[in-house]
């Protein structure tokens, strides 16, 4: 890890400040719509593969501000009136599919009262009455007993996800998470104890890390979400779009991972054994590399997801990517 930067502040709360300068426009979101929602087939732990619905919520912005973070360009300023959120789900659920498990995001926090008013509990878990599984995320410093009023409404297994994004201290200091290591271990075991399941977010070759560490600090990651009680994890490519990581790239801190990394840390994040590993793969198109090849890696990292098992690797004769 490379010396602190002079331009990026050492104080997280001037960290905000330079943070929030860097940004663009919010997008024109509606309060009574959710801003995306879709159905696809997820792996459980039980070796099931089971049709998800997620709902991307729309809701107020987070309130850390973390510095790779773009979750809040589809958020509002001010919360959303008392009524809302169960309305979103209804719009949702109204359009899509029949699913088993229904993961309800909201770009920050389930359980932050200002992003998703607690008076709204009960008319969301009517809402999710008949799914197995409901899937919300937090930020560790926001588990508590909201946790336990929402698991005791509803009849499915709840579990939450949260960002761990990496197991590198002074990385995870830098991004402005106001987070640390055992910060993230109590709240994953203490959701445990109380029989709610963790999922948890690693990104793969955050700021500041050099690629040929990348791999390595993935691995490193997943070992310390398992080692904290979770039971899934998902390998997140690193990208920038929010203003402050692009300021980053210019400076050479920051570029995305390359494709075979992700696909890297993957392979070895199953060949751990110790729960599902998921690569996310959710925004492929946009990757900037090889067009001859991506689509047959990113197909065979969607496989992977789905049968938990090493597939053979795909080399390229055009990008000379060698597998």
């Amino acid at each position: 890890m490379q010396p602190l930067l002079s331009f990026y502040p050492a104080a997280a709360r001037e960290r905000d400040n330079w943070i929030l300068a860097r940004r663009g426009p919010r997008n024109v979101v509606d309060a009574g719509i959710p801003y995306a929602f879709l159905v696809e087939d997820e792996r459980t732990s039980a070796g099931k593969i089971v049709p998800t619905a997620t709902v991307f919520l729309t809701s107020r912005e987070c309130p850390w501000h973390c510095l790779m973070c773009d979750l809040w360009r589809n958020t509002t300023a001010e919360a959303v009136p008392a009524g809302a959120t169960p309305r979103q789900i209804d719009y949702a659920l109204d359009r899509l599919p029949a699913a088993r498990q229904i993961k309800l995001y909201n770009s920050g926090s389930f359980f932050d009262p200002r992003a998703i008013p607690p008076g709204d509990y009960e008319a969301i878990a009517r809402r999710v009455d008949g799914f197995e599984r409901v899937i919300v995320e937090s930020h560790p410093a926001l588990v508590g007993d909201a946790c336990l009023r929402f698991r005791n409404l509803i009849h499915g297994r709840l579990e939450v996800a949260m960002g761990l994004e990496t197991a590198h201290a002074g990385i995870l200091e830098r991004l402005n998470k106001r987070m640390t290591l055992e910060m993230f271990r109590e709240a994953a075991r203490w959701l445990r104890k109380n029989g709610i399941d963790v999922r948890v977010f690693i990104l793969v070759k955050p700021p500041f890390m050099l690629e040929e560490e990348a791999v390595e600090w993935a691995v490193r990651s997943l070992e310390f979400a398992f080692d904290s009680g979770a039971t899934a994890a998902t390998l997140i490519p690193t990208r920038g779009g929010n203003g402050a990581m692009e300021e980053l790239a210019e400076a050479g801190e920051f570029s995305p991972p390359g494709l075979r990394t992700l696909e890297t840390a993957f392979d070895r994040g199953i060949l751990l054994n110790r729960g599902r590993v998921f690569a996310d793969i959710w925004d492929a198109e946009t990757w900037q590399v090889c067009h001859s090849c991506r689509e047959r890696r990113v197909a065979r990292m969607r496989t992977m997801n789905l049968e938990q098992r090493i597939l053979e690797p795909i080399g390229c004769d055009i990008c000379k990517d060698e597998a």
